[in-house]
């Protein structure tokens, strides 16, 4: 296959957009002259704008066109999708119906999930050739399983288990130790967070700085209350993408619900510990030091229970345990 210029549809969210990042070094091993550009919401596009990999950033901001109903917003939006180059091929890594529609507007030669594994089976009738990957799979085993089709890599787990990072390099930021670890305390629901209080328990069975890691008012005060009742723990200051990249990337340990943040840490290959409660294993790839510690739910990734707070019952010793066991010292 002949490629000299493609597209990757990734609109969000920051975590998916994390994890999608593995397949860019593959494409590059064996299309090494290839041009890749990257279509994303504006507000992830720091995460990739310098990526030694990807050749052009492109935005769009339909969160915020859909919230204020801005029909000449949509219409812009479109106009600058057309004008965009005319790429050797479009891949939807998302498989929703709204960024099948960007990837189609873009052009007409997409390559996604198919009905059966898409996550809007809609998705795939804008699509000129289909993949068909269980929904079941990992995030990072669907992302490269979908590459591998579409291009023809042949990525193998020894080549994901021995990836370089996936995202740029950052120096350390200023108000660093030496050695720290870092905790994500905040997601995108409730029922995925750690309670504070068993945050803070954490934190004080370390030995170590431990940042915490906040994004809102309500996680800052948080952040706050777990600062308050240890010792060893430190709020950040408020972090952009680049900051928080930068935190993450030097970090001993990353421990943090399922969310964004705490999935950088394999994405640069930083040992961490996830929690989950109505969310598991399949949003992460475990390897000897990136590990999931999980409530008692049996979770059903087709039909996620948003009301499962079953995080909370996570015994913060064993959280507190097995972080020393990756700590090392």
């Amino acid at each position: 296959m002949k490629l000299n210029h493609i597209a990757l549809v990734r609109l969000s969210a920051l975590g998916d957009i994390v994890n999608a990042t593995i397949v860019l070094q593959f494409i590059r091993q064996k299309y090494p002259n290839i041009k890749i550009d990257w279509i994303c919401e504006e507000v992830f596009a720091p995460l990739l704008t310098e990526h030694p990999f990807i050749h052009q950033v492109h935005t769009i901001n339909l969160k915020k066109l859909k919230k204020e109903k801005n029909f000449s917003g949509v219409v812009q939006t479109v106009k600058r999708l057309r004008a965009l180059p005319k790429y050797d091929l479009i891949i939807d890594m998302q498989g929703l119906l709204k960024s099948a529609v960007v990837s189609r507007i873009i052009g007409k030669n997409i390559h996604g999930y198919d009905k059966d594994s898409a996550r809007e089976s809609l998705a795939s009738l804008f699509y000129a050739s289909t993949s068909n990957i269980p929904y079941e799979l990992s995030v990072i085993k669907r992302n490269v399983a979908l590459i591998n089709d579409a291009l023809d890599l042949q990525i193998s787990d020894e080549m994901i288990d021995t990836k370089e990072p996936t995202l740029p390099a950052y120096e350390r930021p200023f108000f660093t130790q030496e050695r720290y670890a870092v905790f994500v305390i905040g997601a995108s629901w409730a029922s995925k967070i750690y309670p504070k209080e068993k945050v803070a328990e954490v934190c004080n069975s370390l030995t170590c700085k431990t940042y915490i890691v906040w994004g809102s008012e309500q996680e800052k005060a948080d952040a706050e209350f777990v600062a308050q009742h240890s010792e060893n723990a430190q709020l950040t200051p408020k972090l952009d993408l680049k900051e928080l990249c930068a935190l993450i990337s030097h970090a001993s340990l990353v421990i943090g619900n399922d969310t964004g943040p705490t999935h950088m840490a394999w994405a640069y290959n930083v040992p961490s510990i996830t929690l989950f409660g109505p969310t598991n294993e399949r949003m992460i790839y475990p390897t000897t030091t990136n590990v999931a510690i999980h409530s008692d739910s049996k979770v059903d990734i087709s039909h996620i229970d948003k009301n499962d707070f079953s995080i909370k019952d996570i015994d913060p010793i064993a959280v507190a345990n097995k972080a020393k066991e990756l700590l090392k010292w």
